[in-house]
């Protein structure tokens, strides 16, 4: 995800120096259930939470009820350092109600419901899958696939659902920093673009992490993209580390920010996935969305080689798009192999292969990654790197350049909140397991029955 960074400060900047556990309110997780699958086995329930990530919460001084943030600046009474305000300020806990009213999280059969706006305002989510109430699920996916059902159908340009993995501590780094909430309050972000901290002033610093992007979609367009790093867990960076200068020290951080995108719109492949049955992937309907990660041996120790992708919708199973793109052509799957050659044919900096590559990112998968489910819109670009031309700068007819097929002029926030306040999108039936045991065709190993276009 290109400018995910940004999406602490378009919700509630609030949240982001406490580092205290609220005790006004007592935090009620909603539920959501998993199923871990084996070839032999089938698939078994398991009983999983959503915790709300810290930034959209309520913080208030120790002991009181007045806001730490307000009126876009912090409280002086409680802040007057990055130090003091870590230990005055506690971030809240959200009941049952809350979740739902204020935020917009409805718990459903098998699934979660996440609307883009409520009436009281607020805008977008961000949740975590929590194994307990005080730490987060670590899914290991090396050899493994995994398999969520999305529906964006009423997601329009500039918006985006995401569903994706990244790097976090397990306990949301409680114990840290004077970090007393941990992952029951949703607290430890990071990410491959290397958000700003939580709790530190300077906005020259942040915290850096893999991420796998498996889901980023509206109705008009979809990625899914690994971003590798040079870093084993959430990594603090300063300066050039957190590449967030210009002059191409966006390349010199410990992140692949730009990752290795598979989007079927940039690659050609136009009539794929959109809202209608013109499309081979109809985004006007709820699909079932299947990423396998393939070791090169088949084996649990061997290395990453391949990421697939295949979609199951009204009971066809269908393989990704080829790509259309000179000399990246009949490429439907991420490969060192299609990275390289993507790069080399846009003109874009190779900094996936800099960052290790898929060997990288099998390691991280093997070692653990905690699950995100969010909805939000992006003040920065206009979510123009996901559906429209980006950068704004380049003509549309270089390769590599137009995304999707909005225009822009539907894209900035304001509109988007003026004219899609009811938009949602839903997560449900998550599965991960072995290869290919999590749909109901039984595809195994490099989806050799799948339909590809």
């Amino acid at each position: 995800m290109v400018l995910r960074v940004l999406q602490a400060a378009v919700c509630l900047l609030s949240g982001a120096l406490a580092q205290q556990a609220g005790t006004v309110v007592s935090e009620q997780q909603p539920p959501i259930e998993l199923q871990h699958c084996t070839l032999a086995g089938g698939c078994q329930a398991e009983q999983a939470s959503l915790v709300l990530d810290a930034n959209w919460r309520w913080v208030h001084n120790t002991g009181g009820y007045k806001n730490c943030y307000e009126n876009g600046a912090w409280n002086a009474e409680f802040c007057p350092n990055e130090t003091a305000c870590r230990k005055n300020c506690a971030v809240e806990g959200v009941d049952s109600a809350g979740y739902i009213n204020n935020y917009g999280v409805q718990a459903e059969s098998d699934g979660v419901r996440l609307k883009f706006m409520t009436d009281g305002g607020n805008v977008g989510s961000r949740l975590y899958v929590t194994e307990g109430q005080d730490a987060y699920k670590l899914f290991r996916l090396l050899n493994r696939e995994f398999t969520l059902d999305v529906d964006t159908s009423t997601l329009e340009c500039g918006m985006n659902g995401a569903a994706y993995f990244i790097e976090m501590d397990r306990l949301g780094s409680k114990g840290r920093d004077d970090n007393e909430a941990g992952a029951k309050f949703g607290t430890g972000y990071c990410d491959a673009q290397c958000p700003n901290e939580k709790f530190v002033f300077d906005s020259n610093k942040g915290i850096c992490c893999v991420e796998m992007d498996i889901w980023e979609a509206n109705n008009r367009a979809a990625a899914w993209t690994p971003h590798p790093c040079s870093t084993v867990g959430p990594t603090k960076c300063e300066g050039i580390d957190c590449g967030y200068g210009d002059n191409g020290e966006r390349w010199k951080g410990f992140c692949d920010k730009d990752g290795c995108d598979m989007n079927s719109y940039r690659m050609g492949a136009h009539d794929f996935y959109g809202p209608g049955p013109e499309f081979t992937v109809d985004s006007s309907k709820p699909l079932t969305v299947v990423t396998q990660f393939l070791t090169h041996d088949g084996t649990d120790n061997g290395m990453l080689s391949e990421i697939i992708r295949v979609y199951v919708q009204d009971g066809k199973v269908v393989g990704h798009a080829n790509s259309s793109i000179p000399n990246v052509t009949g490429h439907s799957s991420v490969t060192d192999g299609f990275c390289d050659a993507q790069k080399a044919a846009f003109g874009d900096f190779n900094h996936h292969q800099a960052k290790g590559g898929l060997q990288s990112m099998g390691e991280t998968l093997k070692r653990g990654m905690v699950l995100s489910l969010s909805v939000w819109d992006d003040f920065s670009t206009h979510m123009k790197w996901l559906d429209s031309k980006f950068p704004d700068n380049q003509e549309k007819e270089k390769l590599g350049v137009t995304r999707g097929p909005c225009d822009g002029t539907t894209s900035h926030p304001e509109y988007v909140r003026q004219h899609h306040r009811h938009a949602y999108v839903t997560y449900k039936n998550i599965k991960y397991g072995e290869i290919g045991s999590t749909f109901s065709s039984r595809v195994h190993r490099r989806l050799e029955s799948s339909v590809h276009v």
